[in-house]
């Protein structure tokens, strides 16, 4: 049973088939969808010599045991946003049950190392808004008594919700155990972005995950009638968050790979003959460099109060949510490389803004890389998210090289 490809293409659109609708993928996790697609992927492991578990935090192992203890990890994600892409996630499992099922062939059932390809749980967090749950579970960095407190829209709770799919909070971070065997984590993603596409190229090196700086920022000014109050006189809070709206795109230029957005701006009162009076807006910034990071939060926070100066108003931050940049395994950042070239003669490598479950296994010391692949138009989290089939092809060819030559080198002495 040679590595075929055209398999994984084939079952990405059988899942696509059963799991979406005209508005795109409905995979979100702890949903009837989500287990359907859970149950598709068991479908398919008919004739191989594995073990299937499901983990404390809700994580689905596929396990081939080998000679040794010691473990190569695989993983993806079923799980999409509501209307989401028919790659974004499930591409990382169907292309890894391929070369689950290639190292199986190749080694009749007991390859030198144990092979894990693991589905993670809720990866996207667009239920309960808590990206990367399961793998989080298992790193560490998952706080059960912060889940307790989360409902979905519908007010149901995530504790409750989770218990329905064999999960206790209290009991989740006991899936942390499974890394004291883990050597080393691969995983496969669309880019979601439009740098391999704008080189003309299908596949790229991940060199890691940005770091993420994201704030709340309030500018108080004066609340006042628009047609009685002279241009001069104003303390508008607005003006100041236009203002910095603006710097922080300048911010981000003077830095390569970084980026800053405003993602949301609300005014009060917000009518159209009042003068703003309070400016809430939010701010998301991210590089892998951490200097860089560091640096550009103090040149908005800097620039903040210098805007609020300018127009007689105060200004306040709130810290949202932080994360530290987390860069990939210098070893295996070269074999993804020499795996691509190999593959297409042509490489790239580039750092991931979104984060992945790769992130929260690199976090914790385990040897971690990931391979990008490219999307077509830049777009994900949408129904009109697409690749190229011969690059999903390539993708696979690639990533089974790549787990290839993993498997030598965590052989070496």
């Amino acid at each position: 049973m040679p590595l075929q490809p055209k398999r994984t293409v084939s079952e990405l659109k059988e899942l696509r088939a059963l799991t979406g609708n005209a508005d795109g993928a409905q995979r979100v996790a702890f949903t009837p969808t989500w287990i359907a697609a859970r149950d598709f992927l068991k479908s398919k492991l008919e004739g191989l010599p594995v073990e299937t578990t499901q983990d404390q935090a809700g994580n689905l192992w596929i396990t081939l045991r080998g000679e040794s203890d010691q473990e190569l990890w695989i993983g993806g994600h079923l799980d999409s946003v509501p209307n989401g892409g028919w790659l974004d996630g499930c591409l990382n499992v169907l292309a890894g049950l391929e070369v689950l099922r290639r190292i199986s062939k190749e080694y009749n059932g007991k390859p030198p190392l144990t092979v894990r390809l693991v589905d993670w749980a809720d990866e996207e967090g667009a239920r309960f808004g808590r990206s990367l749950f399961g793998s989080s579970a298992v790193s560490g960095f998952f706080d059960p008594e912060d889940l307790k407190q989360r409902t979905d829209k519908d007010g149901l709770r995530l504790e409750d919700v989770v218990k329905a799919h064999g999960i206790d909070l209290n009991t989740a971070l006991e899936a942390g155990q499974a890394k004291a065997k883990a050597a080393a984590y691969l995983e496969l993603h669309i880019e979601q972005g439009p740098v391999l596409e704008a080189l003309g190229l299908p596949l790229g090196v991940v060199l890691g995950t940005k770091g993420v700086e994201r704030h709340g920022i309030v500018f108080h000014g004066q609340e006042a009638h628009s047609g009685s109050t002279p241009m001069r006189a104003r303390r508008d809070a607005l003006g100041a968050a236009a203002k910095l709206s603006l710097e922080i795109r300048e911010i981000a230029k003077q830095h390569s790979d970084a980026v800053c957005t405003v993602g949301s701006v609300k005014t009060f009162p917000g009518i159209v003959t009042a003068v703003v009076g309070r400016c809430e807006m939010t701010l998301d910034q991210r590089d892998l460099d951490a200097k860089v990071l560091g640096g550009m939060l103090q040149a908005a926070k800097s620039a903040s109060e210098k805007f609020a100066l300018e127009e007689g108003c105060t200004v306040q931050w709130n810290k949202i949510w932080s994360i530290e940049p987390i860069p990939f395994h210098p070893h295996l950042i070269e074999l993804c490389d020499q795996a691509i070239l190999e593959t297409c003669s042509v490489s790239h490598k580039l750092p991931s803004g979104p984060l992945h479950d790769a992130a929260e296994i690199a976090r914790v010391g385990i040897p971690t890389v990931m391979m990008f692949v490219q999307s077509l138009r830049g777009i994900s989290h949408n129904k009109i998210e697409d690749t190229l089939e011969q690059h999903l092809e390539l993708c696979v060819t690639a990533f089974d090289k790549l787990a290839s030559k993993t498997l030598d080198w965590l052989q070496k002495p």
